[in-house]
């Protein structure tokens, strides 16, 4: 069975850091259609570090130049660093790996259960 599961999460104060940590089971992170994705309370799912069908990694606007997406394939862990945090930054962040994927596009998700991430001002 394919299970994710994120860590990492936690309250800091603003311009602090933290590094989110996804590890897998019965599934293997690629270069493709993998990510990190939050959502607060009233809001939708958005994308905050992903990568589509190429490999080709997209950040959301408000987090470029702080936060980082990374891998290691030893461990089957993905990773989001995340610094200089703001209190808009305060969400659950869910990690991702697509079931499968074509060169049209990713297909259904993996979900993590998601770890919190506040931050205060």
């Amino acid at each position: 069975q394919v299970q994710l599961v994120e860590s990492g999460g936690g309250s800091v104060q603003a311009g602090g850091s933290l590094r989110l940590s996804c590890t897998a089971s019965g599934v293997r992170f690629s270069t493709y259609c993998t990510g990190w994705f939050r959502q607060a309370p009233g809001k939708e799912r958005e994308g905050v570090a992903t990568l589509d069908q190429y490999g080709t990694t997209t950040y959301a606007d408000s987090v470029k130049g702080r936060f980082t997406i990374s891998q290691d394939n030893a461990k089957n862990t993905l990773y989001l660093q995340m610094n200089s945090l703001k209190p808009e930054d305060t969400a659950m962040y869910y990690c991702a790996s697509a079931a499968w994927y074509t060169r049209s596009r990713c297909g259904d998700n993996y979900w993590g259960q998601g770890t919190q991430v506040t931050v205060s001002s």
